[in-house]
């Protein structure tokens, strides 16, 4: 091969072994230079290796697996297991691989939890080539016996820290176990700790390394700043941030009530806005992030739990309100933007007892983030009011009538005192009244007269 052909190689996915028809369908969606972990990853996973990525969210691992997943599996007739620790990511990764296979017929069922599972066992009953799935719902199919995992012969693990992080470990050692002993396994992580090395050395075979930054790398284009705040003035500060960044801007809060209390702060802003986390339904979720990407909301505010689903091109900033649990979070987070060789920028607000935590960070990073003097804030504006049938307080509460917590539809909060009962905790026992025609009374005579008395101990545990 000539020097020019291998730089040609360098910067095409010509050459990776990649199948003519896939090549043409990567051409024909704009897919034109493989990013590094793409270039390393795809030519050993076609080769049917198990392979380890790491590397820093938004540098397309999902094509570093989906190629040779759907090329293996049109060679072997196996099917596919994609495992990830979100519902946003499974759904992102499944419009990935649908874009690519679709000329080939492929189909996809894509387990999710809150999504119906009477959908997804039509969408099983179809015989899948591919299944996307996170942990718990994986789990529910299989003990429902709607799954065989023994007919997979390609597993991939994406973002496995993330999982693991999540409390995920013991599901994705179970599904693990399900999986046929025949199969490939690829592993993709923006960052690599011990229980991924244990989960390699015992599920994997002779798994090769790749790791095209070290781990808990920045995102090299994204320009990164600190605030040192009070907590009283980030909103302040937001206020004055939302209005010199014109663009979209993707706000992480540390917790779902406080993504709540921001977006609607964002909203008394009057700027477009909307909220993604837990406390969220599937279809709301879906909104707010689909609302995101064609620009029906300019502002979304989102928790940890979102960081590595959202995939949407050119974020302007991403914004830390708070500083996130884990210092690897801020790593996830601000690769939100700064993606596909673009620029972004990331702000952090800290308050002045968060030292610590941002030294942890910037120790993951390996680099000081510039603090930034304070500029001077504007008023502080009052909180939006949400209607209820705009923003219903309960998943699932028709528009236009009100839903009090778990009450029935249109029925006011109770303003008294909260009914005994059923609805409202056990109604005190009356107390025992022995009678004449009391089984457990005893008749006994006194200077009075006769009466009667409790023959047995009343008990405590009816």
């Amino acid at each position: 091969m000539t020097e020019k052909h291998m730089a040609e190689a360098a910067t095409s996915f010509y050459g990776l072994g990649i199948a003519p028809r896939l090549l043409e369908i990567l051409d024909s969606l704009s897919f034109k230079v493989p990013t590094p972990i793409q270039h390393k990853a795809i030519p050993l996973a076609i080769e049917g290796k198990d392979v380890i990525g790491i590397a820093q969210t938004g540098t397309g691992k999902t094509l570093a697996f989906g190629v040779p997943m759907l090329q293996r599996i049109g060679q072997t007739k196996g099917k596919g297991l994609v495992v990830l620790p979100t519902r946003e990511l499974a759904l992102q990764v499944d419009e990935t691989i649908q874009k690519i296979g679709r000329s080939f017929g492929v189909r996809t069922a894509v387990l999710i939890g809150g999504a119906s599972m009477d959908q997804q066992l039509r969408m099983l009953n179809k015989n899948p080539h591919v299944i996307i799935g996170t942990p718990g719902r994986i789990l529910d199919h299989l003990e429902h016996k709607s799954i065989d995992l023994q007919e997979t012969k390609i597993l991939v693990l994406d973002e496995a820290d993330r999982m693991l992080d999540m409390g995920f470990a013991p599901q994705i050692k179970r599904i693990l176990q399900g999986v046929s002993k025949e199969r490939q396994t690829l592993l993709f992580s923006a960052t690599m700790p011990n229980d991924i090395m244990r989960i390699a050395n015992t599920y994997m075979k002779l798994p090769l390394h790749i790791e095209v930054a070290p781990s808990g790398t920045a995102a090299e284009l994204v320009e990164q700043e600190l605030f040192v705040v009070t907590r009283d003035q980030k909103l302040r500060l937001l206020d004055k941030l939302l209005s010199e960044y014109r663009g979209t801007v993707l706000i992480f809060s540390r917790t779902k009530f406080g993504a709540k209390k921001i977006t609607r702060a964002v909203l008394g802003m009057k700027h477009t806005a909307s909220e993604i986390h837990s406390n969220r339904s599937l279809a709301q979720r879906k909104d707010a992030l689909g609302g995101f990407k064609n620009g029906k909301y300019r502002v979304l505010v989102a928790t940890d739990i979102a960081a590595r689903g959202i995939d949407v091109k050119d974020i302007e900033v991403v914004i830390n309100f708070d500083i996130p649990e884990h210092a690897e979070d801020y790593v996830h987070r601000i690769g939100r933007t700064g993606r596909a060789g673009s620029k972004g920028r990331a702000i952090t607000f800290a308050t002045p007892e968060q030292g610590q935590e941002v030294r942890d960070i910037q120790k993951i990073i390996r680099t000081w983030i510039p603090i930034t003097k304070l500029p001077d804030l504007p008023a502080q504006r009052p909180m939006a009011y949400i209607p209820p049938d705009a923003e219903p307080f309960r998943r699932g509460a028709p528009s236009g009538r009100p839903s009090y917590g778990n009450r029935p539809q249109g029925r006011p909060p109770f303003r008294g005192s909260r009914p005994s009962g059923p609805r409202g905790g056990s109604r005190p026992r009356k107390p025992f009244r022995p009678t004449r025609d009391s089984e457990n009374s005893e008749k006994r005579e006194g200077s009075a007269g006769a009466f009667w008395i409790q023959k047995t101990p009343p008990r405590d545990d009816l």
